[in-house]
């Protein structure tokens, strides 16, 4: 190896420790605000992230009316519960559901886990209850209306 290459060389592991300094140094130490979205690097990747509400079909006990398309997603009314079928993704993906009411979400956890979560999900401060359920592969969703009193809850777009 000539000087040339070994000062090269210096040089780059050099700029390496710089930026591994300035990495470590200039992180974030806070474990984040997951209510605060994607962060700037989503600009770039759009919603790629969340399930096409089109991909999802309903059945309801007892039945209810048709789904309806919205700007916002699937609005889907139901009085006791309702199972969503999602279609397979592509991969890990997330299902999103927005109401103004609570309900309740069960759904089998990705991968090859044995296990189904379930959520009783009651609306925040701003009035909306939302449920983020991640599918990697065709599922099923059942969601349950607390009280049978009724609900409507948003397959949305993000």
């Amino acid at each position: 190896m000539s000087g040339r290459q070994k000062v090269l060389l210096a040089a780059l592991a050099g700029l390496l420790a710089v930026l591994y300094l300035v990495a470590v140094g200039g992180g974030r130490h806070d474990r984040g605000d997951p209510a605060a979205g994607p962060g700037w690097l989503a600009r770039f990747g759009g919603n790629a992230g969340t399930v096409d509400p089109a991909t999802v079909t309903v059945a309801c006990v007892p039945p209810a009316a048709e789904p309806s398309p919205s700007a916002e997603g699937l609005v889907v009314g139901f009085g006791i519960a309702c199972r969503l079928r999602v279609a397979d993704p592509g991969g890990l993906r997330s299902l999103v559901l927005r109401s103004g009411a609570p309900f309740v979400v069960s759904a089998p956890a990705p991968g090859d886990a044995d296990v189904t979560v379930t959520d009783e999900v009651t609306p925040g401060d701003d009035g909306t209850a939302v449920a983020k359920v991640a599918v990697d592969g065709a599922t099923e969703v059942a969601l349950r209306c607390p009280g049978g009193g009724g609900c409507v809850v948003t397959v949305a777009r993000s």
